[in-house]
């Protein structure tokens, strides 16, 4: 008997690699090595700025991006396309009629439908049927148009598209999104968290409620393993804190400069590492100064995967006060370095944190209880100890990326 062949996957991401996104290509690793042959579509290509380790520098090379556009490529897989006249058109007048209302929004679906023609051809010459995207955005719409543009040709075996719900973004707007229509198009939804795979449940029927799955995003745990990763430490009684993420309001990182403040005036030497960038950073700044605490305050700026589990093994506390989440991977690195970790009860979160157990759970927004746990953490080592313990405990055996390749890999299979 001829042994079944391996699933073929395209994941189309809006940008790959991409320093926010680490998990994406994590989870690419893990499912070539449970044998899935996976290409990897980018919309814009990654820059120097993505690419800051040897891991990303290879899967960029490796990686099909659509933009900047190359316009002979661009013209010769629309008229590749267009050998399916009635296809065509029907995926194009489909495109827009589904976009945004507006110029602006049908002008953008133009754009994605374009785009849809390169993701169809390059996909076809693979002999790639079944593609997957990570969060609702322009990357999901231009893979539903491709798939759409597809089946319409009536030719071969019917293409099929998934992809895995995160949040929070895709929940606060979930008609600029299209949630429904894409939960009822998609052929399987992989949701990181039961959470997230209620708020697909809420705009789908309930027959479609099988195909939406809960597969954790998770870690390697031999690769976040604190006895094997040295890193240098100064020894001079502080309390240091790390917090890891792109630096934006909802991540809540202008209250946990004010806890630091606080913490000093309390005779805490509380540091904080911020490792991340974005548009909240010059604000951060200001507000360190303001607060007379900015020689205690590194921003560190994206760091790659190669450097980041030494930030990890530097630190003696790990916190991420958002105030809004799917279920952060940072906080599993965190948690696999044995690290413990301060975080909000939000969304997901309380699925991988369990308050008191593991970690600490707090109410968003509470500046003055996430002051008191920073300094409860400070003040008690021994409590350190036993939630980085018990938190490592929880990661690997809940959160382990190996597993989850291995059941994206089942679904995949299942969808061919």
């Amino acid at each position: 008997m001829k042994a079944p062949q391996p699933p073929r996957v395209a994941y189309v991401v809006g940008r790959y690699p991409a320093v926010s996104h680490a998990f994406v290509t994590r989870e690419v690793q893990a499912l070539r090595a449970a044998g899935v042959e996976v290409e990897t579509i980018s919309i814009h290509r990654a820059g120097d700025a993505d690419a800051l380790s040897a891991l990303d520098r290879a899967e960029r090379e490796r990686t099909y991006a659509l933009l900047p556009v190359r316009l002979g490529e661009l013209a010769l897989a629309n008229l590749r396309a267009l050998l399916a006249p009635r296809a065509y058109i029907r995926a194009l007048l489909g495109a827009v009629r589904d976009g945004q209302p507006g110029v602006r929004g049908r002008l953008w679906a133009l754009f994605y439908f374009l785009e849809a023609m390169l993701i169809w051809r390059h996909c076809a010459r693979r002999r790639v049927r079944h593609l997957h995207v990570h969060h609702l955005n322009q990357a999901s719409d231009a893979t539903m148009i491709a798939v759409a543009y597809a089946n319409a040709r009536g030719r071969g075996p019917r293409w099929s598209w998934s992809f895995t719900m995160h949040g929070p973004n895709e929940l606060y707007d979930v008609s600029r999104f299209r949630l429904a229509e894409k939960a009822e198009s998609a052929a399987a939804v992989a949701c990181i968290s039961d959470f997230a795979r209620s708020q697909v449940m809420a705009f789908a029927p309930e027959e479609r409620w099988s195909r939406f799955r809960v597969v954790h995003c998770g870690v390697d745990p031999s690769e976040y393993d604190p006895d094997q990763i040295a890193a240098e430490r100064v020894e001079d009684g502080s309390f240091r804190v790390l917090c890891v993420g792109r630096l934006v309001a909802f991540k809540g990182q202008a209250l946990l400069l004010d806890s630091i403040a606080e913490l000093r005036q309390q005779g805490v030497d509380a540091r904080l590492t911020l490792v991340g960038d974005g548009e909240s950073r010059a604000q951060l700044e200001r507000r360190a100064s303001q607060l007379g605490i900015a020689g205690a305050v590194e921003l560190a700026g994206a760091v790659g995967q190669d450097e980041i589990r030494e930030r990890y093994a530097a630190a003696d506390a790990f916190c991420l006060p958002s105030f809004a989440e799917g279920v952060p991977v940072v906080l599993m690195e965190a948690m696999a370095m044995r690290l413990p970790v301060v975080t909000t009860r939000v969304m997901g979160i309380a699925e991988l944190v369990e308050d008191g157990a593991d970690g600490i759970l707090l109410p968003p927004g509470r500046g003055d209880v996430l002051t008191a746990a920073l300094a409860r953490l400070a003040a008690d080592p021994d409590l350190r100890t036993r939630l980085g313990a018990r938190g490592r405990e929880k990661v690997t055996a809940e959160f382990d990326v190996r597993e989850s390749g291995r059941q994206l890999a089942e679904m995949f299979a299942g969808v061919e």
